[in-house]
């Protein structure tokens, strides 16, 4: 069992391993939010696959190209008013949301970037669908499934469109919810602040605990 939040990581990296011939992101229509994981996904992998000693000659700019593709795909305003909850969302102040934006959107992607040098290899299939299925719809829930070669887990993606396009909001592995797992985590570290929400915000620190993934 993994059990530290950059084992859990390590393991959502899987989900971009896929399409490993194509070296170059084609034309792809990103309006459908199916295509939108695969050419992103494509994109990580490109990077993976063609920098990877950056990792120890200038991590930094490695961590950078990392973030570059990833932090554009998420949500990271909505998903942390999400972790925060109703309760202390409502609590804190405008300027202590937008901290805790950043904070959360900063502890998240330099927990990922770290990691990155660890993978390992994996497929994985995504489930498309017709078009007139989601092209009506402001959410819309991709399915995948992750291949280790000695096991197979599911991934769900929950994204939402906005002026910009679809966006990743939440992300269940292996029945894991990644949203609700942050929330309750916030709730706890808040609790043992006493409700003091900046106390609570000065002291989270990213941690998906234990995916199930064995």
């Amino acid at each position: 069992m993994l059990c530290t939040h950059k084992n859990f990581l390590f393991l959502f990296l899987f989900i971009f391993n896929n399409l490993l011939a194509n070296e170059f992101i084609d034309n792809q229509d990103l309006r459908d939010p199916y295509n939108f994981i695969d050419s992103n996904a494509q994109k990580m992998v490109f990077v993976l696959t063609k920098n990877s000693e950056l990792f120890e000659t200038d991590r930094e700019r490695y961590e950078q190209k990392i973030k570059d593709i990833f932090e554009p795909m998420i949500d990271f305003r909505r998903v942390a008013a999400s972790v925060m909850g109703k309760k202390y969302y409502l609590l804190a102040t405008k300027e202590q949301r937008a901290q805790f934006v950043e904070i959360f959107k900063d502890s998240l992607l330099d927990t990922y970037a770290e990691t990155l040098a660890q993978w390992g290899d994996s497929t994985i299939s995504t489930q498309f669908q017709d078009d007139f299925l989601y092209k009506e719809l402001k959410t819309v829930e991709v399915k995948q499934t992750l291949d280790t070669g000695t096991s197979k887990y599911p991934i769900s993606y929950k994204l939402r469109k906005d002026k910009e396009g679809w966006k990743i909001i939440n992300i269940i592995i292996n029945g894991v919810n990644l949203g609700l797992t942050f929330r309750n985590q916030f709730q706890a570290l808040a609790i043992s602040n006493n409700e003091k929400i900046e106390s609570t915000i000065d002291n989270w620190v990213s941690d998906a605990g234990d995916a199930g993934i064995s």
